[in-house]
């Protein structure tokens, strides 16, 4: 297959505000390396991650909610969600939807015109349980916000499916992350699952995926959007931060609350959970600060567990719950490539339901 040896790209030049995005119309393409393989994107979502780590959020100097925009105070030093410090010039979009066009050495050519999607965790090959030793694609290596990206060959998982390029960019960070929660909280058909927050992709990919292994939910959104929420399958939906809570919630008795939400409202989601109850968090997109009580931590023994790195199991589980039709995706939008600003600031400003994409 002949290749251009430029493409476009959107490149992230530094931490700071949507100016730091910057389109190149030449670029160079990247070639794939051993074991790895060369994706034409069709389609990449966007994430909460592509916002925190332009603008410098996941810096312990920053103690505000996402906003978007550039802080005062960023520590260059702190590590990106994948565990380190990111360098820039990068592209960043980790949820590609595409197709391999090329293979570096030790990858079978049969590969090339293989429609994929990618698992986004960048594993060491030795040691591909160690936390310690991942890194994230699109931070700690280029993405795709670009016409062409490289990844492992092991890390763009083959997808049969009737969706759309745009429909399937939805799955990888934002369906993954969610499942890796439950699956860290150990979610089963005898659960009563919490989920703030339900209007976004993470929110809205809980609720799925808890429905999937037979849990109860309740769904937490503005009530504007609840006809799209209500789409999703929960089985309650209740307004965004109800001011009682446990009056809201009735005789339900709630086992796990699932939040990526946070903020001052965290400690009233604790103080509903039963005896022995769970509490999975990968997010905090109204703030990282929260006040806690311990004695309601300990006197009603409860779990706590965080999840980001998620467990090598949880992509390939997606690809079949995908293919099967067991869950569906939620997009929002899609924009140009050229046109991530735009797509950018509609994902900040949380109108939506659901994910955003970019096309190249």
């Amino acid at each position: 297959m002949n290749l251009p040896d430029t493409m476009r790209a959107m490149v992230t030049e530094g931490h700071g505000d949507l100016d730091k995005l910057v389109l190149h119309g030449t670029w160079p393409r990247p070639d794939p390396g051993p074991g790895e393989v060369l994706i034409k994107v069709g389609a990449c979502g966007l994430n909460n991650t592509d916002i925190n780590t332009r603008t410098g959020w996941y810096s312990k100097a920053v103690s505000e909610a996402t906003t978007g925009g550039a802080y005062e105070t960023v520590n260059a030093d702190d590590p990106t969600w994948g565990g380190a410090p990111i360098t820039f010039p990068r592209i960043q979009g980790a949820d590609v939807c595409g197709r391999i066009v090329s293979v570096g050495t030790g990858v079978d050519p049969a590969r090339i015109g293989t429609r994929v999607i990618t698992d986004n965790w960048l594993r060491d090959p030795d040691d591909p349980l160690n936390k310690s030793k991942t890194g994230y694609f699109g931070s700690e290596r280029d993405g795709g916000f670009a016409d062409y990206t490289v990844i492992p060959s092991r890390n763009a998982l083959a997808v049969q499916s009737e969706l759309s390029d745009a429909e399937l960019a939805t799955f990888s960070c934002s369906y993954s992350t969610a499942e890796g929660m439950l699956t860290r909280a150990a979610v089963t058909a005898q659960d009563t699952v919490v989920v703030p927050g339900a209007s976004g992709g993470v929110g809205g990919a809980l609720v799925q995926l808890a429905k999937r292994r037979g849990a109860r939910v309740i769904a937490m959104a503005s009530e504007a959007k609840h006809g799209d929420v209500a789409a999703l399958g929960p089985d309650v939906l209740l307004p965004r931060a109800p001011e009682n809570l446990r009056a809201a919630l009735g005789a339900e008795q709630i086992t796990v609350v699932a939040d990526v939400v946070g903020g001052a409202y965290w400690s009233t989601l604790i103080d509903v959970l039963e005896r022995g109850g769970r509490y999975t968090c990968s997010g905090a997109i109204a703030g990282p600060m929260v006040e806690m009580d311990l004695r309601t931590f300990y006197l009603r023994d409860l779990t706590f567990t965080g999840s980001t790195v998620i467990d090598p199991e949880v992509m390939p589980n997606l690809i079949r719950y995908i293919e099967a039709g067991e869950i569906k995706p939620a997009l929002a939008a899609s924009y140009p490539l050229e046109d991530l600003h735009a797509a950018q600031t509609a994902f900040i400003a949380k109108a939506h339901t659901g994910n955003i994409v970019v096309v190249p």
